[in-house]
């Protein structure tokens, strides 16, 4: 691996080591990012590959404590909601929607990560129209993880959350979203609290599989 990284121009090498470095950060100081630093995020997202060019991602910035309060208050009731329905016991409710509300609006920053298919093309039958939407949920996926390499390029701390996917209409519902944006994640943004946890990878010979002739 170090002589692979020995290979790389510095750019890549640079580049390389901002990626290997980036970890998941959940906690956060209250200290509010300055609205050019956002503006420098979104700006990284929106410069991601998309399928046709047509950029079907949609970003909600939510910064106000009273709006981020009432996301996360209505998307902990449908999190009990559904909770419930499992069977979970009411203390173990309680204690994950505490949780799930204590994490977002604990950050300063959060940024509600959408599709909207308006844009992308439309097919007459089901298999290609699955694909294309497939497509646009890959190029949402990509804007996101520009934004989270840029965070961490700035030193701020940075978490994608899959918790709008399970309560879409609420989320567009709280936040007064266009009936087109279909909420796929949120990012939530600080300045990081303290450091974060170590992770590993597992190495290539797990997940690659080099093709080759014959």
């Amino acid at each position: 691996m170090e002589a692979m990284t020995a290979a790389l121009p510095d750019p890549a090498r640079v580049l390389l080591e901002q990626i290997r470095s980036r970890r998941s950060v959940r906690r956060y100081r209250p200290d509010p990012i300055p609205r050019e630093w956002v503006e420098a995020l979104l700006e990284a997202a929106r410069w991601a590959p998309s399928a046709h060019n047509r950029q079907p991602w949609r970003f909600a910035v939510v910064e106000d404590p009273r709006v981020k309060a009432r996301l996360a208050e209505a998307m902990g009731e449908r999190l009990a909601e559904d909770l419930w329905r499992d069977g979970v016991p009411a203390e173990r409710v309680a204690e994950e929607v505490a949780r799930s509300v204590a994490r977002i609006t604990a950050a300063p920053l959060a940024l509600v990560v959408c599709l909207s298919m308006a844009e992308m093309d439309c097919y007459p039958d089901a298999r290609r129209q699955a694909a294309e939407r497939t497509m646009a949920v890959q190029s949402v996926a990509m804007a996101g993880q520009n934004l989270l390499l840029m965070a961490h390029a700035m030193g701020l701390g940075a978490c994608w959350i899959c918790a709008p996917l399970f309560c879409p209409d609420t989320v567009r519902e709280t936040l007064g979203l266009p009936a087109d944006w279909e909420p796929q994640g949120m990012i939530l943004v600080g300045f990081p609290a303290g450091p974060p946890r170590a992770k590993d990878r597992r190495p290539f010979e797990a997940f690659v599989r080099w093709i080759r002739a014959g």
